[in-house]
């Protein structure tokens, strides 16, 4: 087998800050790939140096395969296996034909100087990902760690903290860790300058409320007003149920179905950063709705499908958890959505009208599970008095496929 390759990582103090373990692979290395910032930081070595493509990661496989059999040596920022390439590569080539060689990250280096605990801070990169997806990490006494894509990232999360009722939060900017140019910048987000800053830098948020702005819990149940709707909404009280019978586990997958503003998808995805969900819904307006909801409560990547089930399920990737919260009743959905989950996986489906809980109800003949149906009423005026205010009662039938180890049909 031919060498392993080396990945270095470097940070802003360039060749001065290497080990001499990196020293001695970067000397020995016969190419030496990065980009031209962070080949720029170590002396002019006697191997052939290779300045990243753009975009980089299609080109990759290729670059790499072309220098088998020789000494590769990579250059990556700070601690190559947090978000940075030291992951990829393994990813594409197999732990075992990689050897990397990590430099303090940007937030080891940015919780020394500030003097945090770095096992209590919130991290968020922002690279390559919207500043959305921001939101999730936004409670009042937490702190937060943003790896900026850019120069002008300070100033849009400086906006969007302000737009979300955080504009009094404390804000640092810390520039170049570890080099020559190692500058820092604070103020508050309500008021940042949006003067870009250089494009090497963290942001260091301490979230602090403006008086009267509404926590958004982490837990399933946010208000409905947390959701723009058109009244197709799965309510708060239901959709904490319905979430509890889903079951999320990080990582998995799940299919909305029928989905609506989106709500039950959003929710799951709040759950854990690793949750991923698909929502597919029928109409365009209501689907469009569906996105600027995921953005605005976090999870700008959720994956929003237009269109009619069970059509637009396929090709999709198998679930490992199905919420079907509209179209139960069209021929084929039900199955359909069986079919692709994955042996273990819980479908939940809910009903309202006779017709729907009918499917239900055959459905759960043939397939077992658990029934149930939850009636809630919510306190409202009546005169100078106050009643109680029913909502329509809603019918939950959740079911597990049989098949994976440990898992038993109809209990979640």
């Amino acid at each position: 087998m031919s060498d392993p390759v080396v990945v270095v990582g470097v940070g802003a103090d360039g060749w001065a800050g290497l080990s001499p373990a990196a020293r001695r692979e970067l000397r020995a290395a016969e190419v030496v790939m990065g980009s031209a910032r962070q080949l720029a930081l170590v002396p002019e070595p006697t191997a052939e140096r290779l300045t990243w493509p753009s975009p980089l990661l299609p080109a990759l496989p290729a670059l790499i395969a072309s220098h088998r059999g020789r000494r590769v040596c990579v250059l990556a920022s700070g601690d190559p296996m947090f978000h940075g390439l030291g992951t990829t590569l393994v990813r594409l080539l197999g732990a075992g034909r990689v050897r990397v060689l990590p430099h303090p990250s940007s937030v080891s280096l940015a919780c020394a100087r500030l003097g945090w605990a770095a096992d209590r801070v919130e991290v968020v990169s922002l690279v390559a990902r919207p500043v959305e997806s921001v939101h999730t990490a936004v409670h009042r006494g937490r702190r937060m760690l943003v790896l900026s894509a850019d120069g002008h990232t300070p100033a849009r999360v400086a906006a969007l903290l302000t737009a979300r009722g955080y504009g009094a939060s404390p804000m640092t900017v810390l520039e170049c860790l570890g080099g020559a140019e190692e500058r820092v910048v604070s103020g508050t987000a309500g008021r940042w300058s949006p003067r870009p800053v250089h494009d090497l830098n963290v942001v260091a948020v301490e979230c602090r409320a403006d008086p009267g702005t509404v926590p958004l819990p982490c837990l399933p149940g946010l208000p409905d007003e947390a959701f723009e709707h058109d009244g197709q909404l799965t309510k708060s009280e239901v959709r904490a149920v319905t979430l509890s019978r889903l079951a999320p586990v990080p990582g998995e997958l799940l299919w909305d179905v029928g989905a609506g503003a989106g709500s039950v998808a959003i929710e799951w995805m709040r759950g854990h950063r690793a949750n991923r969900a698909v929502a597919v819904e029928v109409h365009p307006e209501r689907a469009a709705r569906i996105a600027r909801n995921a953005s605005a409560l976090g999870v700008p990547g959720l994956e929003v499908v237009t269109g009619a089930a069970p059509g637009a399920l396929a090709g999709l990737e198998p679930p490992g958890a199905v919420f079907i919260g509209g179209g139960v009743t069209v021929p084929g959905v039900l199955e359909a959505c069986w079919a692709a989950l994955r042996p273990g996986g819980r479908l939940v489906a809910n009903a309202v009208t006779v017709e729907s809980e009918a499917v239900l109800a055959a459905g759960h003949a043939e397939l077992g599970g658990d029934l149930v149906r939850l009636a809630v009423g919510r306190a409202a005026p009546v005169g100078g008095f106050t009643g109680w205010r029913p909502m329509m009662p809603v019918t939950i039938w959740t079911a597990v496929k049989p098949g994976a180890e440990g898992a038993e049909e109809g209990k979640p």
